[in-house]
Order: structure tokens, then C-alpha cells, then sequence
């Protein structure tokens, strides 16, 4: 056997997501204008780098260390595609969306993939012209999984283009070489970085968010979920940034989960919380040289800054509750003050060096209750992935949505934010014995969209 057949050991941020407590695995819903064709639809993926690519042609299996490792092995498309051709619902009432969203849900507590073929699955719900991609997440983080089922895909107004990729959520910066100031915020560096190195080391032993109306913990991951989405156009959000200087759109996007859970607490707490109460949000960062999207290829590439896997720091990003009747532009100033402090810091290299650090020295166990520990201790789970900026096809089929949620954590509300040609889908996956009601959250977030657009047109008049 040469060197480049040779099993390959899983990285430590791999072998975390395949531990009990904390496995996870992606689940993309994509919807598509006509009837699905599945042999066009097996043709297209036969045809495709993802069956090519080594993580997608592996098997995952343990050495007599007890190691985690992946080994080639041919792949069957057949064995990978799982058609469904009666409705998931007799109930006409029922849209398709909401059926998805409610196959989803069940798969996200009780299905996990074969360890018998690699790590990936394509779901086709043809009564609903729907598919879902189960990817386990040991394969690759979201940056990478996107930049892959975008290279699968081709623009709508030029079937011969793939999806624009390059400069797509990279954001400029500017070189300030005033010493005094350089040396300021190098001071503010260390300094925040200390903070919340110091917090992320607590929240794994005994600092907790306060209990509140959506609150989790440990265990909560076994509890039978619900799925809703909430949708947001991309030029709302940014007419809310443009009111706010210097303001990005995850400033805006902490600003609308903010107010939302405020809003959704006042509708469902017995007792008004306190004035300004913390909840903590776990979100993941990219640590590539190059944010944003980048091409397939740059994954590819053994000596690009673009590295193909999981590739992510963690954070811990708080919101707070208000009480209604305030401005609602406030809600992302705040988190506009709290993420430019996050920015300063090192907290997300730090949190994935220590968990490799951890995980290579004392094992996936440890880590893992780690993990496990902080995600018990706060109270949601945030991602948002950067989508197509426009309409693309997959074999020739208009995909008219795309959404993503993940297996289930410990937390009561797990949100994941995908952006698509013009539009942003949340899929916001909740412990229904906790939160019962999933789409009058997903309200109380476009809600609080369209009020800070609002106020925010009022302000550009004045």
C-alpha cells in the first residue's frame, strides 16, 4: 500500500463531532421548482466532484488503538440515495415546507448515518419536490460543504457558469499605521482576549446562563424536536446597517435575535426577566486566511490558506433582554458594541487551538465533556452560512430555497442562517417539550426585521 492509500486519521475537530453528546450532522433542505428526475439526479452526482472528493469516498472506521481513521472505498450512488415517493403527511393543510421541516426535525434526534458507506446521504421527497442532504459534519465544516454543493450547482442565467464565489462575504479592511493607535488596541487585544479565554474556560466548568423560558441542558439533545423557518430579505438587513455606522450584517442579525427573544419572552415567561438578563449564544468562526466563500478548488490545493475540513474557532456571543416599547435600532447597536469587542480578541484561534490542544493530549472524552459542558451552560446555538448571491439549477432544476439545520444539541433552540439570492432562511430547530411553538419564534425575529427596517428608513429621511 503507497503512502496516499494509507488510511488517514480524523482531525481532532472531526473526531469531536462523532462523539456521543456531541455528534453532528448537516441537514440541508433543498427545494426545487419541477418534479425531481432521480436519474438525473443520480447522473448529476455520479458525475460530480463529491464522489471523487477523499472525505465522500471514505468509509470511517476505528484502528487497534481505537483511533479514528478514513479508509477509500468505492462508493455506490444507490446506496447513498433514499427515495421517498409517497407525501411525508396525509394532512392537505400541511405545506410543503412545513412537511420538510417536520421530516427534519425526526432526523435530527433519531437517524444517524451508516458507518458501512461514507458519511453522506440524498434524501428525495418527490410528493414534494424537496431534497435532503445529510452530511455527517466530521466531513467538513460549512464553508467547505457550501463551496462543495456549489461546485455541483450552475448559475440559472448561464448553465455553463458555476456559482460566483470569489469576493462573496469578504469585507474590507483598512490599515491604520498611527502607532499610538496600533499600540492601543494591541493592549485591548490582549485584554479582551484574557476576558473571554478566562469565561470560555468557566462555561466548561460551572458558569451558566440564568434559567429562563428557552433554556436547555444536559440531556435536552434526546428530546423530540420541532422545526420552523424564518425568512429575512437581504436588502432589509442591510438598510437596518446602513443606519448604524460601520455596522455588518451579523451585527444586524444579533440585533433581530436579540429583540426577537425578548419579544418571544414576554409572550411565554410567567414572570418578566430581569431587565438586561444574559443569554449566551455558541456560534462558530471562520479561521481561513480568506473569509467568505472561496472556489472548490482552493480547498483543494495542499498549500492553500483555504483548507479543505473544519476549520472553525467557537465563540461566546451574548444577547440580552429588553422589554418592548424602545427603539428597536438599539438592539443592534448593543450587539454591534459586543461583537467589535469579539473581533478584538483572539477568543475563536484560542478556543480551537486549546480544543486541539485537548483533544490530541487527552483524548476525545475529555473534549468532548468540555464541549458538551459549555453548549449545557448557555442558551442557543447560532451559524450563518453565506449562500449563492443568485438563482442557481442542480441538473438542470431550478432550486428555489435552500435551508440547514444540524443535528440536536443540548440546547432548546438551534438556529442556522443560509443565504440565498437575495434572501436569508433561519432554521430555528427547538426541544418542542421546551419551546412548543417554534413558529411564533420564527415571527418574533422577522418581526423585529421589519420594525428596525422601518425605523431605520425614518432615520435616513431625517
Amino acid at each position: 500500500m503507497t503512502m496516499t492509500e494509507r488510511d488517514e486519521p480524523l482531525t481532532p475537530a472531526g473526531r469531536l463531532f462523532i462523539q456521543p453528546g456531541m455528534d453532528q450532522i448537516i441537514n440541508c433542505a433543498v427545494s426545487v421548482d419541477d418534479p425531481i428526475d432521480v436519474d438525473a439526479v443520480k447522473l448529476e452526482i455520479s458525475n460530480s466532484i463529491l464522489v471523487k472528493h477523499p472525505r465522500f469516498s471514505s468509509i470511517m472506521l476505528k484502528d487497534s488503538c481505537g483511533r479514528e481513521r478514513w479508509r477509500k472505498t468505492e462508493v455506490n450512488v444507490d446506496d447513498h440515495i433514499i427515495i421517498r415517493h409517497q407525501p411525508l403527511t396525509d394532512d392537505p393543510s400541511i405545506s410543503d415546507e412545513d412537511a420538510v421541516n417536520d421530516y427534519i426535525a425526526d432526523l435530527s434526534v433519531s437517524t444517524p448515518l451508516s458507518l458501512t458507506k461514507p458519511l453522506w446521504e440524498f434524501h428525495l421527497l418527490l410528493a414534494h419536490n424537496s431534497a435532503v442532504l445529510r452530511l455527517h459534519h466530521a466531513l467538513g465544516d460549512g464553508i467547505s460543504l457550501m463551496s462543495m454543493f456549489m461546485s455541483c450547482c450552475r448559475r440559472a442565467d448561464d448553465p455553463n457558469q458555476r456559482p460566483t464565489t470569489q469576493g462573496v462575504g469578504i469585507s474590507s479592511s483598512s490599515n491604520n499605521r498611527n502607532v499610538w493607535r496600533l499600540l492601543k488596541k494591541l493592549v485591548m487585544v490582549i485584554w479582551y482576549t484574557v476576558v473571554y479565554v478566562t469565561e470560555f474556560g468557566l462555561r466548561s466548568l460551572w458558569l451558566k446562563d440564568k434559567k429562563t423560558a428557552i433554556s436547555g441542558g444536559a440531556g435536552v439533545e434526546l428530546w423530540p424536536r420541532k422545526l420552523a423557518t424564518a425568512k429575512f430579505k437581504i436588502d432589509d438587513m442591510k438598510t437596518v446597517k446602513k443606519a448604524i455606522d460601520n455596522a455588518t450584517i451579523n451585527d444586524v442579525l444579533f440585533g433581530v435575535i436579540s429583540c426577537g427573544l425578548s419579544r418571544y419572552l414576554d409572550l411565554r415567561s410567567l414572570k418578566s426577566p430581569k431587565e438586561g438578563l444574559q443569554m449566551t449564544g455558541v456560534a462558530m468562526i471562520n479561521l481561513r486566511k480568506q473569509s467568505g466563500l472561496q472556489d472548490f478548488s482552493e480547498f483543494m490545493k495542499n498549500k492553500s490558506g483555504a483548507r479543505w475540513g473544519n476549520k472553525f474557532g467557537m465563540l461566546l456571543l451574548p444577547v440580552y433582554y429588553h422589554k418592548g416599547g424602545s427603539d428597536p435600532l438599539q438592539f443592534v447597536k448593543r450587539a454591534k458594541a459586543m461583537i467589535d469587542k469579539k473581533k478584538l480578541s483572539l477568543e475563536g484561534p484560542c478556543s480551537y487551538k486549546i480544543g486541539d490542544l485537548i483533544m490530541s493530549i487527552f483524548g476525545p472524552k475529555l473534549a468532548t465533556l468540555l464541549n458538551y459542558r459549555i453548549v449545557s451552560n448557555t442558551t442557543f446555538t447560532i451559524s450563518n452560512v453565506i449562500g449563492p448571491p443568485e438563482d442557481i439549477t442542480f441538473g438542470g432544476n431550478h432550486i428555489s430555497s435552500v435551508r440547514v439545520t444540524s443535528t440536536a444539541l443540548s440546547h432548546a433552540i438551534t438556529m442556522h442562517m443560509v443565504s440565498y439570492a437575495g434572501r436569508a432562511d433561519m432554521q430555528i430547530l427547538v426541544a418542542k417539550d421546551i419551546i412548543p411553538d417554534p413558529k411564533v419564534l420564527a415571527k418574533c425575529f422577522q418581526d423585529a426585521l421589519l420594525e428596525m427596517k422601518e425605523a431605520a428608513q425614518a432615520v435616513a429621511k431625517d
